[in-house]
Parts: structure tokens; sequence; C-alpha cells
């Protein structure tokens, strides 16, 4: 009996795959959303910055790398962030931190002007500023600091 039920499970979870596969070879094309977001910043998914693609935006901007290297836009520090970000601090910029995500082995520590900080096929790049109350927010980056960082020296 255990058996029978077995098969038949095994029977109805075939039924429910073969149903989700037939049943999605048609679907009905769902209407694209468009809307209409208050915040509007100048880089835009599209765009080319020192010959690369941006692939997103607002907030991290993403950017095809295509195994290229990031340099450091100024004089300063990489420090790590997580497993997958550091952050470049510049006496330059005392008020940002650029946090640069998907680059392989990241070379830590002090770091000159054009240095390589790291390379990889996607930067995940965000700008934050400094609060008075000391916390950080997500700020539009400057297309000249993302061309440093994109642009061999």
């Amino acid at each position: 009996m255990v058996r029978i039920i077995g098969i038949e499970k095994c029977i109805g979870g075939l039924a429910i795959a073969l149903c989700t596969t037939a049943c999605s070879l048609n679907p009905s094309p769902e209407p694209m959303r468009q809307i209409q977001i208050q915040q509007n910043w100048a880089i835009k998914p599209g765009d080319r910055i020192a010959d690369h693609f941006v692939v997103a935006g607002l907030g991290d901007i993403s950017i095809r790398l295509g195994g290229d290297t990031a340099y450091a836009p100024f004089a300063g520090r990489v420090q790590p962030n997580s497993s997958e970000c550091v952050l470049f601090s510049s006496p330059d910029v005392p008020a940002y931190l650029f946090r640069l995500c998907g680059l392989s082995k990241p070379n830590l520590g002090e770091v000159q002007a054009g240095e390589a900080i790291g390379s990889g096929d996607y930067l995940y790049f965000a700008t934050l500023r400094k609060q008075p109350d000391g916390t950080w927010t997500i700020v539009e980056p400057a297309k000249d600091i993302l061309e440093r960082i994109l642009k061999s020296p």
C-alpha cells in the first residue's frame, strides 16, 4: 500500500510538472508598466562611461567591466565592507565614501590615484555622502569620478 501511494505521488508530481511546462509555453504577455520616478539621475542604464555600459542605476550603478580594472580616483584607502564589496575613502573628498562591489581580489589598504583597486565582469558602484548625524546616504555619483575609476591613468 505504501508503494502504491508513492507511485500516485510520483504520477501526481509528474502531471503537475507537465501541466506547468505546457501551461507556460503560451503565456499571455503582461504589458510593460511605465512609472514616473521622482528622483531623476543623469546617469541611466544604456549610457556609456569610459567605453563601459551602465547596466542599471538609481542607487548602485552597475557597469559592465568585461574583466577590466577599476582604479583609485584619488589617493586613499580601500577597506573591505563585505565579502563582495570594498569601500574607498580619500582625504581629497572626506564627506564621501565609494562602495565598489563585484571586484575579484581587490587591492586593500593605501592606494595612490590611478592604482588598480580590482577587476571583474561587473562593477556595482555607489557613492555615499556623510550626513550631519554620522550616517551615510547613497547619492548620485559624479560622472567624472566614474571616469577616473574606469580609465587607466
